[in-house]
């Protein structure tokens, strides 16, 4: 299907670095997300805002969305963003919400995911960096990550996590190796988790829309600044280049928002 995008993009009058940004994007998106799912593309887009600054993100999402054109995927097309105008999250997934699918996975037997939704939401993880994490790692209670640059970025595990974690591994008798495997005993990936997430989202009846890995990243987020509000510790752990990205969790969702409109304003 890429290669016919190609062809049609050649067909037009755009220049040939336009032409080969839109396929580098297209292919980094399509080998790291299954489908164009709203989920899938408003985790892309979660990416996108972390990585890179308004200008390139929106020359991305300009991409994407003339290959979901493309497609005929017309409705599902991302918003272009203007970082300092947003005075809200969007689509990130409440405590409550959290704490339900989390009890709901091991009320019912379910506990390796039940600890991925645990990892994703306790240590910030991205879910590439999730997929990494080894029982070796567990033991040590931090998991050291390298940027291309060199920047090493600690990804802390929480003590609670890290008990309730060993006392699992020593049931299954698992010493080594990755932490999170798939039904064949090989390393999960992120196309994996993000699609058993949908599924246990759709099987508990919670909007899918914000059960998705990146979610709860923001969630971790957003919970660290209401209890310890430190911008620049929290920019830190989330590996942030710049703490104007780390910003936006100072921002309320915007269900919270409609929420005290609706306690508060009452004239």
């Amino acid at each position: 299907m890429q290669d016919n995008f190609e062809t049609h993009l050649r067909k037009s009058s755009l220049s040939e670095n336009t032409i080969t940004s839109y396929m580098w994007t297209v292919d980094y998106y399509m080998s790291h997300y299954d489908g164009a799912s709203t989920e899938n593309l408003l985790a892309y887009k979660g990416f996108l805002l972390e990585q890179y600054k308004p200008k390139t993100i929106n020359l991305r999402i300009q991409a994407i969305n003339k290959y979901l054109k493309f497609l005929g995927e017309d409705k599902s097309q991302l918003k272009f963003v203007k970082v300092q105008s947003k005075n809200f999250l969007e689509n990130v997934i409440s405590n409550a919400d959290y704490s339900f699918l989390k009890n709901s996975l091991k009320k019912d037997g379910n506990m390796e995911w039940y600890f991925v939704v645990w990892y994703l939401a306790a240590t910030g993880a991205r879910v590439s960096e999730l997929i990494q994490i080894k029982i070796e790692h567990i033991y040590t209670g931090y998991f050291d990550l390298y940027s291309k640059g060199g920047k090493l970025r600690r990804l802390y595990i929480p003590k609670k996590l890290k008990i309730e974690t060993l006392d699992w591994l020593k049931v299954g008798k698992k010493t080594s190796g990755f932490l999170f495997l798939n039904r064949f005993g090989e390393q999960i990936s992120t196309r994996g988790i993000s699609q058993q997430l949908k599924n246990y989202a759709i099987k508990y009846r919670l909007n899918a829309k914000v059960v998705y890995p990146h979610s709860f990243r923001h969630l971790f987020a957003k919970n660290f600044l209401e209890k310890y509000n430190d911008i620049a510790l929290l920019a830190d752990l989330m590996g942030h280049e710049s703490i104007e990205t780390t910003r936006i969790y100072l921002r309320r969702t915007a269900s919270e928002q409609q929420s005290l409109i609706d306690r508060i304003v009452t004239w």
